[in-house]
């Protein structure tokens, strides 16, 4: 690990969760090709084959459904196996079922709040105890737009995100006095799986992008910067703290 680059993550071991696509397969590869030594978890194997293949770096990966907090707490050793006990966790599986409020179900909801929500506190919580070995981890979380503004159709979604922002302060009050600190992204408008149907609406697009500061949805490196710096050095004395990649969006 580099001593003079505080934005190094050259030989951590990290784990990312929904990496085989979107914002964590951008952020899964910037981490593999800058060193880090990165096991990445989805649910669909083909998907994450891709990545490994088009990835340069030490990469393994692990297919399996993280729909259940029991999984997530069988994922430590198997995530371990590859190339030690990992460093840093970036928590960037998700999902929106975008059930209106009427419509929410039972199960919508606890697929929603288990994936969003309980997944990444257990899988975390798995992970801490070889990270307060070391004095020196890294968990990076996913909130959202929704962590801080009620949408449309995000009922569900809107609570998982809105409890992300929470869970990464009451993660950061209780582990960082061991080296470990917890802070979240909440990206803003990025075309991806979750947001295919805002983006094939050309409208819908547009109108997003108006509202930001900048003018402009995000594009893949825009994560790319903040998610390194909530994985490396220097963000050592930053803990619990969601930071808005959204250009602006929630500035106005």
């Amino acid at each position: 690990m580099s001593e003079s680059d505080p934005f190094s993550v050259a030989g951590r071991v990290a784990v990312v969760t929904g990496a085989s696509g979107g914002l964590g397969r951008a952020i899964a590869t910037a981490l593999a090709e800058r060193g880090a030594k990165v096991v990445g978890i989805a649910r669909r194997a083909d998907a994450l084959e891709d990545w490994r293949a088009e990835t340069k770096g030490n990469t393994a990966l692990i297919a399996t459904d993280l729909g259940s907090p029991d999984a997530a707490q069988t994922l430590a050793a198997r995530a371990s196996k590859p190339f030690g006990a990992p460093d840093i966790l970036v928590n960037a599986a998700g999902i929106n079922t975008r059930q209106a409020a009427d419509d929410v179900t039972l199960d919508g909801w606890r697929t929603t709040i288990d994936l969003n929500l309980a997944v990444p506190f257990f899988l975390a919580q798995s992970l801490v105890p070889a990270m307060k070995a070391k004095n020196w981890g890294r968990i990076v979380n996913f909130a959202s737009l929704q962590s801080f503004r009620a949408f449309p159709g995000g009922l569900a979604y809107g609570s998982s995100k809105g409890g992300i922002a929470q869970m990464t302060r009451a993660m950061a009050e209780a582990w960082s006095r061991d080296g470990i600190t917890a802070n979240a992204l909440a990206p803003g408008f990025f075309r991806t799986e979750l947001t295919a149907a805002v983006f094939d609406d050309p409208e819908r697009a547009a109108r997003n992008a108006a509202q930001t500061c900048i003018g402009r949805n995000g594009a893949m490196a825009d994560i790319i910067g903040p998610a390194l710096f909530f994985c490396s050095p220097a963000s050592d004395y930053v803990t619990g703290q969601i930071l808005s990649v959204d250009g602006g969006f929630t500035a106005r």
